[in-house]
């Protein structure tokens, strides 16, 4: 229990909330000063649990050598030195080992900075109240003492005792198993040997309230809560490998399989050969490494942790590295629509006053934009006195572009603004002698004003707001075009007026628009008397004006809808909102298909049938949780992948249920966000649609990476078996140091830069691939297959045909050297084959990841040091080459890129156009 100011007789949880502030040392009308939280933070240390140690760096770099492989190589270093008696291959050996080891390390230390990066900028926050001011603060920051307000959608910041709640209900089943939502209350009493789900008075870290809100004053944070109490029993467990790094281990052991039966072969001939056992040794160990692609695993986690790095600069915080590869397959996308599709800042688009109908220019809170009329002439004088009614009668106010108060009456703000009326002066020259809040069940807002009519009396003049239904039940008359100054110039609000009136408010609301209807009334000054209830003199209203008002679509929201489409992604709005405000708005971002509401898929009962009639549906507006659950079901009991967004408490049981729940981290309670498996920091729909690119591009990435890694590990088992069975150099085309050269140094720094190849530009021009889609397809393995054969056959050819004789037990010949420079030149030519499936690699694209030209660039520079450099010949079993004959190792490992545009070329002209949703 953590008690700063003094010890309590009792648990907290069994004490009265004023017993509790008195023991903590804290008015919680005050809270607590900003010095006294100092302090204690530093007694009891930041509000966070315990992480798992830090694995020292040291030992991070001592874990690279665990790996089989690399204790057999080392094996086989010991085993050089003590059986052949030589020291060039064994200390050769040791240096590539050491120099794997590192590539890892660095591998590992930047995947962590990358993780690191994202638990920084995924933080709760807590409303706490202390120097008798209430203020937003990092929750790390809570100290006992604290006061904190929580109200549905929050997550609970620490364990504290209620000293004010109102209708509140917690979601704790993380803590208590109990799966309904338990009811709290400050008044509560509570034994002090209950267990934590029966205290009705106390609220615990890490819990959802889901219902009311609530202050509680912090009795316990960090290790010193129920979970941090859970934590610590706890023992720290690996996590467990997504399903791509499964297959990619699936793979692996296969291909060890394969690799494994190679080395037999060439081990038995070669022992009938009368091969030294030693030498043999060396060379087996060493082909079977290079035959097995052992550091795939760890370069897959480290291409997702690049990939979450990348996506958080964009503005999307992936929680879970498996997450970015699932957002590669993404099929059906559900957002919803305010603040997601469109900006979230009410704009008056339409005006009409008098008959006469206005556009307004601009967008958002920005006051840049001008109110035009339809027709070209100018203005009436009326136009002054509606924009007078709604700077008076709105509290809210615009404040450096952006709205402080309710976002429709911003929009009435910054219409009156670009009519050329300075509000804040005018609510200030114009003061409210009284005013009728808004409420829903008259939905209608009004303030009293002292005003002088045009004939020079005193009367109090009533500014009126609300919906056009709602004033025309109470209206008399409307303006005129001669009811400038004051309500002299009007109408009698006819049949005829009337009919108009319901025409222009259907014509607004047809557009998808929120008509706003506004008004006013004279009464006389002398002896007004509202009475106790004001609303009733309202009575004979007079109409100044309708305002259309729209909450516009984000410009970059239709482009990012766009690029759906071209992806084979289907997009659709989910939202509350009317289906009519829907339907236009999807209709101005190209969401295809047609609008229903929830109730109308309340009606179809079966899930299959619901999913065959979402195909033909674009917007569902007015539906529940339920319904977004349902949505979910449906398309993903029929294969799709889906990704659902959501901001509120409600949505977060549809976020857990798909297959990627985005949660919006501006507008979004901190129980979506924990539901979800992304949090948008920017609330874009564009984000997601970046996301889902950049998912494609990671799963590229892994793709390209293993193609390389794979049609070299076949490459050379092909080299060996062949050599091995006709007998060709000895059966050991390669010497043990020179296979290390190629698997390791080769296969190293070039095939890493694979994984941070940019997004290929096609990524969004092709249908979603299936989820469990092998990462090796047929199509893909009879082009590893196809590139492994030209390897192999490209490099006995050169073995068999060049000058001098052929390499074997321990010989170095020009043909030796000349076989292992076309093999390293094989590889590099095929890193920019497998950059792409289908485009050709003299292409501009193939120029845009530099990193791979630079560290293939390094190995040529390396390699040109292994046969150039008298001091390495040795070791190498290397000697010089002519200029002549680099150029034809050259040419010969450029075949590979040939065959490689000759097969592209035909899948270019034989792969259909991408599917349409």
């Amino acid at each position: 229990m953590t008690e700063p100011a003094g010890s309590a007789p009792a648990p907290w949880h069994a004490l009265p909330a004023s017993d509790v502030a008195a023991g903590l040392g804290v008015d919680p009308r005050a809270g607590l000063s900003s010095q006294e939280a100092a302090r204690r933070l530093a007694e009891h240390g930041p509000n966070q649990l315990a992480e798992t140690p830090r694995e020292p760096r040291w030992h991070a770099f001592l874990r690279q050598f665990q790996d089989l492989m690399i204790i057999i190589l080392l094996i086989a270093a010991v085993v050089g030195v003590v059986v052949v008696r030589e020291w060039e291959t064994p200390a050769a050996i040791v240096l590539v080992v050491l120099l794997n080891a590192a590539i890892g390390f660095v591998q590992e230390s930047r995947a962590e900075a990358s993780l690191e990066a994202l638990r920084k900028m995924s933080t709760t926050t807590a409303t706490v109240r202390r120097d008798g001011r209430t203020m937003r603060l990092d929750a790390h920051g809570l100290v006992p003492g604290d006061v904190v307000a929580v109200e549905a959608g929050d997550r609970v910041p620490a364990d504290g005792r209620l000293i004010s709640s109102a209708s509140l209900e917690v979601q704790e089943s993380a803590l208590t198993g109990e799966a309904l939502a338990a009811h709290k209350s400050a008044g509560a009493q509570v034994g002090a040997d209950a267990p934590p789900a029966d205290r009705a008075a106390s609220v615990f870290m890490n819990t959802s309230v889901t219902r009311g809100r609530g202050e509680m004053v912090v009795t316990a944070t960090g290790m010193a809560t129920e979970t941090g109490h859970i934590a610590g029993m706890l023992t720290s467990a690996k996590p467990a490998p997504t399903p791509l790094q499964r297959r990619i281990n699936a793979l692996s052991r296969t291909l060890a399989l394969i690799a494994g039966g190679v080395v037999l072969v060439v081990a038995v001939l070669g022992l009938l050969r009368g091969q030294e056992f030693g030498e043999l040794f060396v060379t087996a160990v060493s082909l079977a490494v290079a035959a097995i692609p052992e550091g795939l695993p760890a370069v897959v986690a480290f291409t997702l942790a690049m990939g979450t790095g990348r996506l958080a600069r964009r503005g999307a915080i992936v929680k879970k590295l498996a997450s970015v590869e699932t957002l590669g397959s993404t099929s059906q996308i559900c957002t919803d629509k305010t603040g997601t599709l469109t900006l979230n800042e009410m704009t008056a688009r339409e005006l009409i006053v008098a008959d006469r109908r206005f556009t307004v220019s601009g967008r958002g809170y920005s006051t840049d934009g001008r109110i035009r009329t339809t027709d070209g002439t100018p203005p009436p004088s009326t136009l002054d006195e509606a924009l007078l009614a709604m700077a008076l009668c709105t509290d809210a106010v615009l404040r450096d572009g952006e709205v402080v108060g309710d976002p429709t009456e911003g929009a009435l703000v910054v219409l009156v603004e670009k009519g050329g009326i300075d509000v804040a002066a005018l609510r200030e020259e114009r003061p409210r002698l009284l005013e009728i809040p808004f409420d829903s069940d008259y939905k209608f807002m009004a303030t009293f004003h002292r005003w002088t009519d045009e004939e020079g009396r005193e009367i109090v003049r009533c500014f009126v707001k609300g919906a056009p239904d709602v004033l025309s039940a109470r209206a008399s008359h409307h303006l005129g075009e001669d009811g400038a100054g004051g309500i002299g110039g009007t109408a009698v609000f006819d049949a005829a007026a009337r009919e108009r009136y319901e025409r222009a408010n259907a014509e607004l609301a047809g557009q998808g628009m929120r008509v706003m209807a506004v008004g006013g009334e004279d009464f006389p000054a002398e002896g007004f008397d509202p009475g106790d209830d004001p609303k009733r003199l309202l009575d004979r209203i007079t109409l100044y004006a309708l305002v259309g008002i729209v909450d516009p679509p984000r410009p970059e929201a239709r482009r990012a809808i766009a690029e759906c489409h071209d992806a084979g992604v289907r997009v659709r709005m989910i939202t509350g909102d009317h289906a009519v405000t829907a339907g236009a708005i999807a209709g101005e971002l190209g969401i295809p298909g047609g609008a229903v509401t929830g109730a109308e898929l309340d009606r179809i009962d079966d899930d299959a049938e619901l999913a065959r009639r979402l195909d033909e549906v674009g917007v569902i507006a007015r539906v529940s949780p339920a319904h977004k659950i349902r949505i979910v079901r449906a398309l993903q009991g029929r294969g799709d992948v889906v990704a659902m967004t959501g901001d509120g408490v409600n949505d977060a049981p549809a976020l857990r249920k798909a297959d990627i729940g985005v949660a919006m981290g501006i507008t979004g309670t901190e129980v979506a966000k924990e539901a979800a498996t992304m949090v948008l920091t920017d609330d874009n729909f564009a984000t997601v649609v970046g996301a889902v690119r950049e998912g494609r591009g990671v799963y590229d990435n892994i793709v390209k990476f293993t193609r390389f890694q794979v049609s070299t590990a076949l490459g050379f088992v092909l080299t060996f078996l062949v050599a091995s069975v006709t007998g060709t150099a000895g059966g050991a085309p390669f010497t043990a140091l020179q296979i290390l050269f190629v698997n390791l140094v080769m296969d190293g720094p070039p095939a890493m830069s694979l994984g941070v190849d940019p997004v290929s530009h096609d990524a969004m021009s092709r249908p979603p691939r299936r989820p469990k889609e092998r990462i090796l397809t047929t199509e893909r393995l009879v082009r590893i297959l196809l590139a492994s054969s030209v390897m192999a056959a490209g490099t006995l050819t050169v073995l068999a045909l060049a000058p001098g004789p052929a390499p074997g037990l321990g010989q170095t010949s020009t043909a030796g050297t000349m076989a292992f420079v076309t093999f390293v030149f094989f590889q590099a030519f095929n890193l920019l084959n497998v950059r792409h499936d289908t485009r050709s690699v003299f292409s501009r694209e193939t120029f845009e990841n530099p990193s791979a030209f630079v560290a293939t660039g390094v190995v040529v520079v390396l390699l040109l040091l292994v046969v150039e450099m008298n001091a390495l010949h040795g070791p190498f079993d290397t000697t010089d080459l002519t200029a002549g004959q680099w150029l034809l190792c050259a040419a010969v490992g450029s075949v590979i890129l040939w065959a490689g545009e000759l097969v592209k070329a035909v899948l270019r002209a034989r792969r259909p156009a991408p599917a349409r949703p």
